[in-house]
């Protein structure tokens, strides 16, 4: 595969915060893995980056770590959204927040879905007090992203797991859930749910680098170019930029390295996030922009 065939990409894992807020996280991140960040956090400089590397179009993910934060995160958010081309406003909730009135207010200002860094908010996929925002991603139509995996030092998280994941899904058939980072550790039984649901999807984020085993302990050998060929509708590229330790193009090299057809590559880099959003009107720009016109 060559460069050309990222761009243009839609990266499905960004994530747009308050600078002061992004630097906090980085400094629990590096006490606890060792990892280094040398990306930029400020909006205009992250797009700078990925618009270099062939990106037009991120999602822009919030999470609160501690409830009362969330409503305000998300105003930000939105606020930063509406002056760029390039940001898809996703918005948060904390579970020890009013989650409904949160949840609401963000959807009818714009927010395109729901992001829960489950392990570290505290709250996940079966979490009751969640249910009210679940209940309005499908009203509303909106996707959820979850952190729903053990990797990379979740495995005694009491907020995550395959089984969690599943009981979501079964729970809210309408509603498109995404688990990050491949599911990893327990990428099997998620990509197992994404072939027997329409609904779920993956994303690729530091689970397929060539760096993966050193960072995160997970092999990208293990899946193979044919199961993401067979899953090209469920999978989509993400990175978590800023707040990767290495470079971003590493993020790519490493399936832009197999064998994959130019037809799986447009899916992962660009039309399954489209099919994640969800909405006629992103069917629409999705076939102008890839040249693909589906019925």
């Amino acid at each position: 595969m060559s460069e050309g065939q990222f761009a243009p990409a839609t990266d499905a894992h960004v994530h747009l915060m308050p600078e002061r807020l992004l630097d906090a996280i980085r400094e629990v991140l590096s006490a606890e893995t060792g990892w280094s960040f040398d990306h930029p956090t400020s909006r205009a400089a992250i797009e700078a980056h990925l618009r270099d590397a062939g990106v037009d179009r991120y999602f822009a993910l919030p999470y609160a770590h501690e409830p009362g934060i969330a409503a305000d995160l998300n105003d930000w958010v939105l606020d930063r959204a509406a002056d760029s081309e390039m940001a898809v406003p996703f918005a948060t909730v904390h579970g020890d927040d009013p989650v409904e009135s949160v949840v609401r207010d963000a959807f009818e200002a714009g927010a395109r879905g729901l992001k829960f860094q489950c392990p570290v908010q505290e709250c996940g996929p079966t979490d009751p007090r969640l249910d009210p925002a679940f209940e309005l991603a499908a009203e509303y139509d909106r996707p959820i992203l979850f952190h729903a995996g053990t990797a990379p030092m979740f495995e005694d998280s009491p907020y995550v797991g395959a089984d969690r994941f599943a009981e979501f899904v079964a729970s809210y058939p309408d509603v498109r859930a995404c688990a990050a980072h491949m599911g990893t550790y327990e990428v099997d039984r998620f990509l197992d749910m994404a072939r027997d649901h329409e609904q779920v999807f993956l994303d690729t984020t530091m689970a397929m680098a060539p760096r993966s085993p050193e960072v995160v302990d997970f092999d990208p050998a293990a899946i193979a170019d044919e199961t993401l060929a067979e899953l090209s509708e469920s999978v989509m590229y993400g990175s978590d930029f800023p707040n990767i330790p290495y470079e971003y193009e590493q993020e790519r090299a490493g399936l832009l390295a197999r064998d994959l057809s130019e037809s799986v590559c447009r899916d992962v880099f660009a039309r399954t996030a489209t099919r994640f959003l969800g909405s006629e009107a992103d069917r629409r720009e999705a076939s102008n922009r890839t040249g693909r016109h589906d019925p």
